[in-house]
């Protein structure tokens, strides 16, 4: 039988997971909240209203709809629990529960996970002082903010008072929490390896590579995402024995 499913976010990730899951046969109608103007009634694909901060209603949004499946594309609500809420009240729900998702939400969290269990990565400390943080000795820094909105306050900063300015948007004007982590930068490519878990077993994708610059030539502000492709010619498959 034909599922309904239900995206939550409006970017452009939960435009590319409709866009995919409406070409299933064995998916009858998607609906995506809120969705923007490319999932607004297209074929298969429609918008929601519904109030996704609100867990409790989307829960009965899903039972007043039969919705067979919630796949959740949004950080924010992710780290807010929505899946924990949505599998708690019997609805099935695709994505990670608060806890795992502090990975990706925290990211001191994050980093302390990776020095925890032996995991290769840069240089690092958490500020909640402003002062302190301006006061980093790496040659280069990447100041990231805290929280569901951290990939939107990531500054790449070629010098000290670039990185002390980025501090004070962050932790002074509140323009993204109360938290900073510096990072040593690190030079070359950059790949982005995602898998799939049930908590037991992982299957990878193949690499791919986003750019995350605003500007052409590698230039401005560092967003969440300006695109990406896969295959990347910089890592060769993997032969079998």
């Amino acid at each position: 039988m034909a599922e309904r499913v239900l995206v939550i976010g409006g970017g452009g990730r939960e435009h590319a997971l409709a866009w995919k899951l409406a070409q299933s046969p064995q998916v009858k109608h998607v609906f995506v909240a809120p969705g923007n103007a490319g999932t607004a009634d297209h074929g298969k694909i429609s918008n929601s209203a519904v109030l996704v901060s609100n867990h409790t209603i989307v829960t009965q949004f899903c039972k007043d709809h039969n919705i067979g499946l919630v796949l959740v594309g949004q950080e924010a609500l992710l780290a807010a629990g929505i899946v924990d809420d949505l599998r708690a009240a019997g609805v099935r729900c695709f994505g990670p529960s608060a806890k795992a998702a502090q990975l990706a939400s925290n990211t001191s969290f994050a980093k302390a996970f990776l020095d925890r269990h032996g995991i290769p990565t840069a240089r690092w400390k958490a500020f909640t002082n402003p002062q302190e943080a301006c006061s980093t000795d790496f040659p280069a820094r990447v100041v990231r903010a805290w929280g569901p909105t951290a990939r939107k306050g990531v500054t790449i900063a070629a010098s000290k008072e670039e990185a002390c300015r980025a501090v004070q948007e962050i932790m002074q004007d509140r323009m993204f929490g109360e938290m900073v982590v510096i990072e040593e930068l690190l030079q070359g490519e950059e790949l982005s390896c995602s898998c799939f878990t049930d908590g037991v077993t992982v299957a990878s994708t193949p690499p791919a590579q986003p750019h995350k610059r605003l500007l052409d030539g590698d230039q401005g502000p560092t967003t969440a995402g300006m695109g990406a492709y896969c295959p990347v010619p910089q890592v060769r498959p993997c032969s079998s024995s």
